[in-house]
This record gives C-alpha cells, structure tokens and sequence, in this order.
C-alpha cells in the first residue's frame, strides 16, 4: 500500500508582466515616467526597479517616501510582499505631494 503523500504547502509564486507608473518626484529620479514589471508581488517588483537604478541612489530614498496604487487599489500600510500584482497591471508610484 502507498502513503499517502501530504499536500504541498509551497506553491510557485507565478511572475507577471505589467506596468510601473512614476509620478513627480520619483519620475524624475527613474528618468522615466514608466517602465515595466515582470513580478509576483509589489515587493519583487520595486527590488527589481531599485536594482535597474542603482547608478542613482536618489531613487531609491525616493522610493521609501512613496505611496502605491496597485491596479488602482492604494496598498496603505499592507506587506509590499503580500500585495500580489495582476497580469497586465499597473502600479502607480506617488511621491508626497505639496499639499496633500
């Protein structure tokens, strides 16, 4: 008689490709106003981002500043690697605004 076997726990996270969108300040700092992701959370994809600019150590203090909107949804204080991103996707990077 064969064991049963125990179910996986681990599952493969599943990359995605979408968009990042830079605004203000943090447009300035990636020298464009997007570029695109290839990641399973918000997490994966703003380490990839920091790593596609280290030549300017600016972005990635601006980075620490920012807000994000995954797929419109604002992330708020959630886990950046509990936010999963969506095939197509965008996510926006909102640096603190004058007055608001």
């Amino acid at each position: 008689m064969e064991a049963a076997r125990a179910p996986r726990r681990e599952e493969a996270a599943v990359t995605t490709t979408g968009t990042v969108r830079y605004w203000a300040a943090a447009k300035a700092a990636a020298g464009a106003p997007e570029e695109p992701y290839a990641a399973a959370t918000l997490a994966e994809a703003l380490d990839a981002a920091r790593t596609a600019h280290t030549a300017n150590p600016e972005f990635a203090r601006v980075l620490l500043r920012c807000s994000f909107l995954v797929d419109g949804v604002q992330v708020g204080s959630r886990d950046h690697a509990e936010v999963p991103l969506t095939q197509g996707g965008t996510v926006e990077v909102l640096p603190p605004f004058a007055g608001g």
